[in-house]
């Protein structure tokens, strides 16, 4: 049966990235862990490697898709040239215990009935103005692909290998998700959104939460603006 490795991008995660990479390592099928620290300026590799992850750093903050780009590739690396590589199960740092209900995520991807899953939260948080970013991603993939998928920037994903390398090169920052939703799409690779359990600390709503928005909408539009969803 074709294995499993978890890519956790964190940048400052020190206080809950080593229960994310314990939990994560608990899941059935998972047999590495890669953390990819990137320009962190506390201890989180340091944290993530004590709690058995394998860890990448990038010496600075190169953003969400370059992280995910640099995780991909030490896993392809370890698994060499063999038949089956591991399928990549991306999850964010700041998941803490919760990350132990990522399976249902794994479980198409391993049966062969999706190419990549998508997670749902089945507990919402409040998302503090988010939704603007979300409605902008939503509606792009919508008139993109024909879909419209419940949380289009949930980062929790599974994907087989050969899915990760069709989406390459990853759209930038954090337009990932909604770049990666419609390359694949258009490509006819499967994609599917399943609820899970999870829950990541809450977006606040001071004004570093609003740059973070904004930066996030700038993204997504970019992303949106490359595959000619939206005119400039």
């Amino acid at each position: 049966m074709t294995g499993t490795a978890v890519i956790i991008p964190a940048k400052d995660e020190a206080d809950r990235i080593g229960t994310t990479v314990t939990a994560a390592l608990a899941l059935s099928g998972v047999d590495l862990v890669v953390v990819v620290d990137d320009g962190s300026a506390d201890r989180t590799g340091h944290v993530a490697r004590a709690a058995g992850a394998r860890v990448v750093r990038h010496s600075h903050n190169r953003g969400k898709a370059a992280a995910m780009e640099s995780g991909a590739e030490v896993v392809r690396l370890l698994d060499g040239e063999g038949e089956n590589p591991r399928h990549l199960l991306f999850l964010d740092a700041d998941l803490g215990r919760t990350a132990h209900t990522a399976e249902p995520l794994i479980e198409p991807v391993r049966a062969g009935e999706a190419d990549m899953t998508i997670a749902v939260f089945a507990t919402r948080v409040k998302l503090g103005g988010h939704g603007f970013v979300v409605r902008l991603a939503r509606e792009g993939i919508e008139r993109a692909t024909g879909w419209a998928p419940a949380q289009p920037l949930n980062g929790q994903r599974c994907l087989t290998r050969a899915a990760f390398e069709a989406a390459r090169p990853l759209a930038r920052g954090f337009g990932v998700e909604t770049g990666l939703t419609i390359d694949l799409i258009r490509k006819g690779f499967r994609v599917r959104e399943v609820e899970v359990e999870m829950a990541h600390r809450a977006t606040g709503t001071d004004w570093r939460a609003q740059i973070h928005r904004a930066r996030q909408f700038r993204d997504v539009g970019r992303a949106l603006l490359a595959r000619k969803v939206l005119r400039p």
